[in-house]
Order: C-alpha cells, then sequence, then structure tokens
C-alpha cells in the first residue's frame, strides 16, 4: 500500500484548504486510514479517520470544523479544513494500517503536507 498526500497550503485564520490521500496497492486489505498532524515540537496526533467498517471521527479539538470522507472509487480521503487557525498550522499526514496476504499488520504514512495558518 502506498499514499500520497496534497493540498496544504499557506491560508489567513478563518480560511479553508482540503487535502487529498490517494491510496494505492492492495487497498481492499487496509483496515483503516486517517489523517494526522504533527505541529513543530509536538508529537503526531490523529486527527480524523476511517475504520474498516467506514465509521469516520474526528478530534475533539477539530470538530465542527474539519471533516473527513472517502471517495471509495478513486480510494481518496479528504480532510476538509474549514475556520482554520493558526494553532492548526502542522505538517499533515494521512496513513494507514492494512494487512499482508499473511495477515501480518503493517502501518504506512504518505509524505506529508504542510498546513500554515497565519493570524
Amino acid at each position: 500500500v502506498q499514499l500520497q498526500a496534497s493540498g496544504g497550503g499557506l491560508v489567513e485564520a478563518g480560511g479553508s484548504l482540503r487535502l487529498s490521500c490517494v491510496a494505492s496497492g492492495s487497498t481492499s486489505n487496509i483496515n483503516a486510514r486517517g489523517w494526522y498532524r504533527q505541529a513543530p515540537g509536538k508529537e503526531r496526533e490523529l486527527v480524523a479517520g476511517f475504520t474498516k467498517d467506514d465509521r469516520d471521527d474526528v478530534v475533539d479539538s477539530v470538530k465542527g470544523r474539519f471533516a473527513v470522507s472517502w471517495d471509495s472509487i478513486t480510494d481518496t480521503i479528504y480532510l476538509q479544513m474549514n475556520d482554520l487557525k493558526p494553532e492548526d498550522t502542522a505538517i499533515y499526514y494521512c496513513g494507514a494500517i492494512y494487512h499482508t496476504d499473511d495477515l501480518v499488520l503493517k502501518s504506512v504514512w504518505g509524505q506529508g503536507t504542510l498546513v500554515t495558518v497565519s493570524s
């Protein structure tokens, strides 16, 4: 499984961005996928994601502002970010957990896309 993320950029506070992450390879083996972010000097944290049974969720800090969606046709997961705040500035990564054909669980990351929110 490979992940390719895009869509980051510079935006003013209150603005919006949409991130995209396309999965390729053995995508039918993906158990869960989501968006994470890592701000300067902080650990990487989960922002939003989907489980195998298509349940989605976002963390409390972005509820009401961010929404995650998944296009099963193109195997693309999106993160719509509205009302962005300076504290949302981070490198955003898409990640997935998948199983190999012999049922070994593995994780994979996209390359990260920088989101900068100016005040």
